[in-house]
């Protein structure tokens, strides 16, 4: 399973310049976990910046993988690995659900360069 960070998701739809390292994870769809806070961070960004109808396009493209809701476990468990790790509430929950589905993240975030089941670039 994968895991593609907000920022990823913003990387490959701005066609950045990393976005071919997140293109595998993100185009293989049945392999693609995507937590419901990374629908909430991208979405604000690209409404903010493009607009709503853009941002409803880049979730309807999102939806393409299996969104994972925050349940109160994964709640639990980020807030356990945020309070441990000394990670942002947002990171905590991408590593909490990453880790409850055996999902690789893939990111650029530096939070996530030493930890242990991440793609980082």
């Amino acid at each position: 399973m994968n895991l593609v960070d907000s920022r990823g998701w913003l990387e490959y739809f701005a066609d950045g310049p990393y976005a071919d390292f997140y293109a595998p994870a993100i185009e293989d769809t049945g392999l693609l976990i995507v937590p419901t806070i990374c629908i909430l961070e991208v979405f604000k960004r690209v409404l903010q910046q493009r607009g709503e109808d853009a941002a409803l396009q880049i979730i309807a493209v999102m939806h393409q993988g299996q969104v994972v809701e925050l349940s109160a476990n994964i709640a639990l468990r980020a807030a356990k690995v945020g309070n441990e790790l000394k990670l942002p509430l947002a990171d905590s929950v991408i590593l909490a659900t990453a880790q409850a589905f055996g999902a690789l993240i893939w990111t650029q975030d530096s939070h996530f360069r030493e930890i242990e089941g991440v793609r980082y670039i």
